[in-house]
């Protein structure tokens, strides 16, 4: 009897406890828990202290209130060009209606995902491959639409579908492959094309402009050239007027110019005449008589420097007796290797040329004849 009193004490004391454990609830933040008496719904018991009646009310499933992120195995589908392609979706969603959720559906999270899977068998299979790799937010879009409208009675809210990876059959992408490498290809023959035309037309602009200026520094040097000649021969024209030349100083010009037309490269034969001196003598009575035609007559200067001129047409005169005694020398010898070593008949001897002939004064030769 001793024993009996502790043992129902301590009995009471652990049935008060069990007691008070189930009739207090706290419920954390973002969670709601749905109560049900006697099997049939109650209330729902929001975040904080909530008290039960013990061994009557009891908690049938506690819900997260959070956004939550499932991530689905890739699911094969059929595009409408008959292509298998493995697709992975991401769902974003959020339980709006606790109590709905509880009972409208025994299981929301698989239902989600056989709800994605054949709402994305039936988008993609309108679209080709092409277009499926390209209109990812079409798909999501399409996709949120249908799994709101029909989770909305259930109450979770989707609130993002995104398409986490869209991948073809291998034989699709090697083919994927060669074709990006080909239109790669293609992209660089056309830039190095363009740089290469692009070039062309540079150098040939810049060969164009120096051509121009080329011809156009050529024809302002020809200008400065016949300009210069043209003052140079106005020059020339003017001093010969000026001094006033003889005929004695005409001829000793021209018998300076005949070793030049003797030492010519191009001059193999050149041919003398023996009547030179008649031919001189005429040339300077006709150069004569013209300057007495038109006043010429020699100036003071002209005067004082007459037995200069003379000398010097003297020491001329005897090198172009010299010079064409020996072309008329190499002349027959010329004719007589070309006629066998014989002197042609009827061709005179040539007369000698005397120095003193070539500068003698037309009139004392006229007299003297």
């Amino acid at each position: 009897m001793e024993f009996i009193i502790p043992v129902m004490l301590i009995a009471v004391a652990l049935i008060g406890v069990i007691t008070l454990a189930k009739s207090i609830r706290i419920v954390p933040q973002q969670r709601q828990d749905v109560v049900e008496r006697l099997g049939r719904y109650k209330r729902t018991l929001n975040p904080g202290l909530n008290v039960l009646v013990p061994f009557i009310d009891a908690v049938r499933t506690k819900v997260d209130m959070r956004e939550q992120v499932v991530s689905f195995p890739p699911q094969p589908v059929i595009t409408s060009d008959n292509l298998v392609v493995s697709i992975d979706t991401v769902l974003y969603f959020k339980v709006v209606d606790s109590v709905r959720a509880t009972y409208e559906i025994s299981n929301f999270l698989q239902a989600i995902e056989q709800l994605t899977v054949t709402t994305l068998r039936n988008v993609i299979g309108s679209l080709d491959l092409e277009r499926a790799l390209t209109s990812r937010e079409e798909i999501n879009r399409h996709l949120s639409g249908v799994l709101d409208e029909t989770t909305g009675r259930w109450g979770i809210k989707v609130t993002r579908v995104e398409i986490k990876a869209i991948e073809p059959p291998p034989s699709i992408r090697d083919s994927m492959e060669k074709q990006m490498r080909a239109e790669r290809d293609r992209r660089a023959a056309i830039l190095n094309a363009e740089g290469h035309k692009q070039s062309q037309i540079l150098s040939a602009e810049g060969e164009k402009q120096a051509a121009v200026l080329r011809a156009d520094g050529d024809r302002q040097a020809r200008i400065l050239q016949a300009e210069g000649q043209a003052k140079a021969i106005r020059t020339v024209f003017d001093a010969i007027h000026q001094a006033n030349p003889s005929q004695k100083v005409l001829a000793y010009q021209y018998l300076q110019a005949l070793p030049q037309i003797a030492n010519g490269t191009a001059n193999k034969v050149w041919i003398v005449p023996t009547e030179l001196t008649r031919a001189l003598e005429g040339m300077g009575g006709a150069l004569g008589g013209l300057s007495q035609m038109v006043g010429d007559v020699p100036s003071k200067e002209a005067s004082d420097g007459a037995s200069e001129v003379e000398r010097e047409a003297a020491e001329a005169a005897q090198a172009a007796a010299a010079a064409a005694q020996e072309i008329h020398d190499e002349v027959r010898v010329a004719e007589a290797q070309a006629a066998g070593s014989k002197p042609a008949p009827g061709l005179p001897a040539p007369e000698p040329v005397s120095p003193a002939s070539l500068v003698a004064d037309p009139a004392e030769q006229r007299e003297r004849g």
